[in-house]
């Protein structure tokens, strides 16, 4: 009976954290697996490299990019941006157990208000989103106040304030967008 109970309590604060946009804005809709492959390709994981998840969720995308740059002998760097603090835990859980942990920070910001000399990017820089359509303009203008260059990739959504520097559109399940600014 106190099992049940505790339970229960568990599940209402768990619901509560992502019903309130004080603890995140954006809903939690985890990338498609299926397009897991199709988003690693469009990141173009490569050496001396930085790639922000903004968003990250509970990590898929940022823990597989790892997970690949790890068995290519790569030195990349993974940046891990959330303000959930359920999907920040899951997110540090498992990134203790991943084998590239060591080039994977998690970082507990607001992305829309995220200051990026803040973060630790040594390399050129590579942003990764999967955020609802009415944010990602205002997201991406944050961006590009504080990065001169950078390389874009918006899952499911293009983004239609930047399309002069689309440079290629991918489809799986869903589509993805590469940006060269």
């Amino acid at each position: 009976m106190y099992f049940l109970i505790g339970f229960l309590i568990c599940i209402f604060v768990i619901i509560v954290i992502f019903s309130f946009p004080q603890f995140s804005p954006v809903p939690y809709f985890p990338s498609n697996g299926a397009d897991i492959p199709l988003i690693l390709k469009s990141l173009h994981i490569r050496e001396n490299q930085t790639i922000v998840d903004l968003g990250a969720g509970d990590g898929i995308v940022i823990l597989k990019a790892a997970q690949e740059a790890y068995n290519k002998g790569l030195n990349t760097q993974f940046i891990a941006v959330e303000i959930n603090p359920v999907l920040l835990l899951i997110l540090h859980m498992r990134c203790l157990l991943h084998p590239n942990h060591k080039n994977i920070k998690i970082v507990n910001r607001d992305m829309f208000a995220l200051d990026y000399s803040l973060l630790p990017m040594p390399y050129p820089l590579t942003v990764y989103i999967y955020i609802s359509p009415w944010f990602i303009e205002k997201t991406v203008q944050n961006i590009s106040k504080q990065m001169k260059e950078y390389n874009l990739v918006s899952y499911f959504y293009q983004v239609k304030c930047l399309p002069d520097h689309k440079e290629e559109m991918k489809e799986g399940v869903h589509k993805v967008f590469s940006y060269r600014i």
